[in-house]
This record gives structure tokens, C-alpha cells and sequence, in this order.
């Protein structure tokens, strides 16, 4: 019995437990919801959800507690590259003529005198491998995973995700309040793009870049 108080005492203080981070989870497994079934919602109606679901994330993330790593070699990856296509392809569907804006705030930037083409659908698959990494490592029970699956997301927010939420945010809030419609590629012209060399999608460079291994 005492045995059972103990630790019931060391997960109520357990940062993993607290309410931010709970919070933050049931944020995060909603947008991945929304994103799972991206061919369900039309356009314009996922731009208002996105417009709702991202500046609530936004404010979740920055609430998460600052902790510190148990593991050093890092923590497992689950989203494959074939789910970031499918992910990035519902939504770049769904988003059609909406999908392109122009963003400053981004590393090409550095070494261009303009705006870079950005892709709305390009961003929110970058959102969903964290978030659904994140969520599947929270959801092992294991209070070390769930640790170091906190401080792996809150690093990467810092760091990568949480600016391109700000940015899809941005292009999103413009488009809505544009009195723009969505005009929709057909499926032939989508599936018909020109062949993709995934060295150099976004995937593959964060990883190495946020990891240091440069390979």
C-alpha cells in the first residue's frame, strides 16, 4: 500500500503528467487527426481549422517545461518518408492554388536579395512528423520515453517547427481574408509531378542539421 502511494506521489509530480504537457498532447493529437484525414475536409474549410488548431498549438508548445534528456542517443522515429508524402500530398490536394506563398522567413532567404516560394503543404507534413512522433513516444508509459519525447518536441519547436507554424500561420490568415477560392489541381496533374530527389526535401535536411551528422 505504501509501495502504491509512492508512486502515485511520483506521477502526479512528474513534469510529463502536468497539465501544460497534457494539454499540449491532446492539441497535438487533434491536428494530427485533421491531418490523417485531410481528403475528408475541403480546403477551405482545413484552412479555418488550421487557423484555429496552429496559434492554440503555438501557445502550447511555449508552456512546455524545460527538461532534461535521459538518453543520449536520441529518440525513435516512427514517420516514415512515404507518410510525409502522403501526409504532404492530402494536404497540398486539399490546398490546390492556396498551397504557394512567398516567405522571408526562411533559411533560402539568407542567400536570395527576394522572397522564397514556400509551401503551405510542405510545412504542415514538417508539423505532423513531429507531432506524431511526439505522440507515439508519449503514449509508450514509459516515464523516460515520455520525457525525452517532451524535450525532443519543445527542442524542436524552438528550433524548427515552431517557425513554420508561424509562417503557414501567416500565409493562411492572408488567404482567408483574401476572398480568394481554392481552385483544386485534378488528381492526374498532382500525381504527374515532376520526380522528387529526397535528399533535398526538407525531411531528410532538418534531421541532419538539427542532429549535427551533416551526412
Amino acid at each position: 500500500m505504501l509501495l502504491d502511494c509512492r508512486k502515485m506521489m511520483k506521477k502526479n509530480t512528474n513534469p510529463v503528467y502536468s497539465r501544460n504537457v497534457v494539454e499540449f498532447v491532446a492539441v497535438a493529437n487533434e491536428y494530427c487527426k485533421y491531418a490523417e484525414h485531410a481528403a475528408d475536409v475541403k480546403g477551405d474549410e482545413m484552412m479555418r481549422i488550421m487557423q484555429r488548431i496552429l496559434p492554440l498549438m503555438y501557445l502550447k508548445a511555449s508552456l512546455l517545461p524545460q527538461l532534461e534528456p535521459y538518453f543520449e542517443d536520441g529518440n525513435e522515429k516512427f514517420v516514415t518518408e512515404a507518410d510525409w508524402f502522403r501526409i504532404h500530398d492530402l494536404f497540398k490536394r486539399q490546398f490546390g492554388s492556396a498551397d504557394d506563398y512567398l516567405e522571408v522567413f526562411d533559411d533560402k532567404f539568407l542567400v536570395s536579395d527576394r522572397p522564397v516560394p514556400s509551401s503551405l503543404s510542405e510545412n504542415m507534413a514538417d508539423i505532423y512528423q513531429d507531432m506524431k512522433d511526439f505522440l507515439l513516444l508519449y503514449q509508450t508509459g514509459t516515464e523516460e520515453v515520455m520525457n525525452d519525447a517532451v524535450w525532443d518536441c519543445k527542442m524542436n519547436f524552438e528550433n524548427i517547427w515552431g517557425q513554420k507554424l508561424v509562417n503557414a500561420l501567416r500565409a493562411i490568415h492572408k488567404f482567408i481574408y483574401s476572398g480568394e477560392e481554392i481552385n483544386r489541381e485534378d488528381d492526374e496533374t498532382n500525381s504527374d509531378e515532376q520526380a522528387r530527389n529526397t535528399s533535398d526535401w526538407i525531411i531528410s535536411k532538418r534531421q541532419k542539421e538539427f542532429r549535427g551528422d551533416g551526412k
